[in-house]
Formats: structure tokens, C-alpha cells, sequence
């Protein structure tokens, strides 16, 4: 008999099973997946550390955070600084003084200003879509070559059928910075996130291939407490219905040549191009091993953004007012469940970052064990 049945491998999941070992709690850790890791999961390509379910870069303003990942992993100094294409023109990304001297030709962060003032005056009133919101924050020439298209492909809907709040603001910075993320801490664990995974189970029983639903009753009997961190309505059997995703397809390749585009992260912006980005992966640990040695081949990967139907993997939860209505019933169900706990993206039918996703494991794994 365990104290604890946690239902996931991944960070919410790993992180729980940690820090409850570490207080003393005997721990079963089972995964439906052949492997460890969850969505952060990397595999060993031609020496590449490839990022199989799309790019994880871990940034965060959490000391805490940042102090109990590198109990497991050492991170290396990755910037995340990526690309936009559209139709062959090269832009700098997050919009800053780059993107607006190759845009219009300005050069300074006032001359950078007045145009964005001025193109923002086509909206006049409160923005009723995002492609008016879009247009109230930069402008249009910004909109129609970096937002609109790559908006569209990601959410498979015209930016004039979103509503406004997707993009409530846009980084704009009168600067050279092209850091994408304002944190503090920021990079990627040398050897993959895998390894880095593997690190935190230390010591824990973990079982894969092995589908709590479907044997439910069976593992329920074999702990105190269960931490679910899969998909809430499938618990439930999705009494209500299925709870609505945005999926990610990926076509990886591995190509004969050191270099395929010279960056970790290109986003294609216009609409005709049918993938949102491509990543490549060896960059995000500056195109060498772990000894250092440059790579001879690279790994790319095209992700095309879909919808979400059963059977496809779950990426980003639809938080529409019917979705979250829908959550609200699962909610409601949960609550009663005893000695249960619905954890993670899947679990709370909720967009995490990973800093994130490690803070709120953390902080309910420790209330759990009353530490």
C-alpha cells in the first residue's frame, strides 16, 4: 500500500512525487506513455537532444523555482530569441528596434514611436476582434506581416472571428533587446529535459504503458491519495463532453548539413505557408554535444497547429466561455472526489508554463505532506 498513486510522469506529476518522497511518503508513479517526462519529454537524435512534443525553454522569475530544478539538471545559457519570415523578408522577434528599422526604416526609438502612433489611429473605440486589437497596439503594418497569419493558422479562425482578449498586449520594446522572455532565469537542462526528469524520479517507483482508467479500481485500492493529473473529463467519462483543445502536429526531419536556418526558432508569419514555425533543435543547445563537439547533421520540425478531435494529443485548452462553463461542471465533480487531487494542464483544464506548472506541484505537494 502506497501513501500516494500519482497519475502522470510529467512535471506536475514528477514534481509531486519529489517532494512527497522527500517528506517521507511512499510513492507509486504510473504513465500511460512508454516514456517518462510528459510533454517536455526529449530524445537523443544523431546526438541532438530533439524536443518531441514541440520547444520547451524554461525561464522564470521564481527563485524557489529556479533553486529546485537545478537539483536535477545543470541549464545551459539559451536565449530564446526567435525569427519571423514572412515571404522571405527576416524580422526580429519580440517586435523591437530590429523589427521596426527592417519594417520602415527608422532607426531610433522615437522615429520607431511616432510611426506606431500614427498607424494605431485606424482604430478608433473599444476593439471588438483581435484583429482591431492587434491593429490598437502596433498597428497595421505590424498585424498584416507578423500577427495576422500565423494568428490564424494557430487558432484556424480569421483574426476578425477571435475575440480581442487573446492579445490583450503585445511586448513593444523601443530597444535592440530581442531576449523574447523578461525573466530572470533562463535556459535549457544540458542533456535534455528527459534527464532531468529521470533526476527527480530518483529512487521512485514508476510503472509506464499503464492506463489508470482503464484499470481504475485495481489502483485505487493501492494508495492512500491519488494525484490525477490527466484530462479531467476523461475521469469522469466525460459525462458533460469533451472539454475542446488546440492540437500540434509535428513533421521532424533529420537533413545531412550542419545548419538548416541558424536559429532555434523561425516562425513563418503569412498565411499561405501551411506550418507556424519551424524549430530547430540542436540550437537550443548551441549546435554541439555534451563534450562540446559540433554536430555534423540537424534536426528541424515543422508544427502545424490544428484542431483538437479525441484521440489527438491535447496541447492548449479552448478557454471560451463554453469551455470553461463545461470546466466548471468537471470542477464541480472533482471537489467531491475524495482523497483525490486534479493537478496539471490536463487536470485543471488550464495553460501552464513550466516554472509554473513545478511552483503550484510544489506548493500542493508540501500542504499534502504538512511541511
Amino acid at each position: 500500500m502506497f501513501d500516494y498513486l500519482i497519475v502522470g510522469a510529467g512535471l506536475y506529476g514528477a514534481v509531486c512525487a519529489r517532494e512527497l518522497t522527500d517528506a517521507g511518503k511512499t510513492v507509486l508513479v504510473i504513465d500511460k506513455r512508454d516514456h517518462i517526462a510528459g510533454n517536455v519529454y526529449t530524445e537523443k537524435v544523431e546526438g541532438i537532444n530533439v524536443h518531441k512534443y514541440g520547444a520547451h525553454i524554461f525561464h522564470t522569475n521564481s527563485k524557489q523555482v529556479w533553486e529546485f530544478v537545478q537539483r536535477f539538471a545543470t541549464f545551459n545559457r539559451f536565449t530564446n530569441s526567435p525569427v519571423a519570415n514572412y515571404r522571405g523578408e527576416l524580422y526580429s522577434l519580440p517586435f523591437n528596434i530590429y523589427t521596426f528599422n527592417k519594417m520602415w526604416g527608422v532607426v531610433t526609438p522615437e522615429e520607431a514611436a511616432e510611426k506606431i502612433a500614427e498607424q494605431r489611429k485606424e482604430i478608433t473605440g473599444e476593439p471588438k476582434n483581435l484583429e482591431e486589437q492587434a491593429i490598437s497596439l502596433v498597428g497595421r503594418d505590424i498585424y498584416e506581416k507578423l500577427i495576422k497569419g500565423y494568428t490564424e493558422k494557430q487558432w484556424g479562425r480569421d483574426c476578425k472571428d477571435l475575440p480581442s482578449f487573446i492579445i490583450r498586449r503585445l511586448p513593444v520594446r523601443l530597444t535592440f533587446d530581442n531576449n523574447y522572455f523578461n525573466a530572470l532565469y533562463q535556459g535549457i537542462p544540458v542533456g535534455g529535459y528527459t534527464k532531468m526528469v529521470e533526476n527527480m524520479l530518483e529512487g521512485i517507483e514508476v510503472r509506464l504503458k499503464e492506463d489508470y482508467l482503464q484499470k481504475k479500481e485495481e489502483y485505487d485500492r493501492m494508495a492512500e491519495t491519488v494525484i490525477y493529473t490527466g484530462p479531467i473529463d476523461a475521469y469522469f467519462n466525460y459525462r458533460f463532453g469533451p472539454l475542446e483543445y488546440r492540437s500540434v502536429r509535428f513533421e521532424t526531419e533529420v537533413l545531412d548539413i550542419p545548419s538548416f536556418q541558424g536559429n532555434a526558432a523561425v516562425n513563418y508569419t503569412d498565411r499561405e505557408t501551411p506550418w507556424t514555425r519551424i524549430i530547430e533543435h540542436k540550437w537550443f543547445e548551441f549546435g554541439k554535444d555534451e563534450n562540446g563537439n559540433e554536430l555534423p547533421k540537424t534536426v528541424i520540425s515543422k508544427e502545424y497547429s490544428s484542431e483538437w478531435k479525441p484521440g489527438d494529443e491535447p496541447y492548449y485548452p479552448v478557454n471560451d466561455e463554453r469551455n470553461t462553463d463545461l470546466f466548471l461542471k468537471y470542477k464541480e465533480e472533482a471537489d467531491k472526489e475524495k482523497n483525490v487531487v486534479f493537478g496539471g494542464r490536463l487536470g485543471e483544464y488550464k495553460y501552464y508554463d513550466m516554472d509554473q506548472v513545478i511552483g503550484v506541484a510544489m506548493e500542493k505537494a508540501r500542504s499534502l505532506a504538512g511541511r
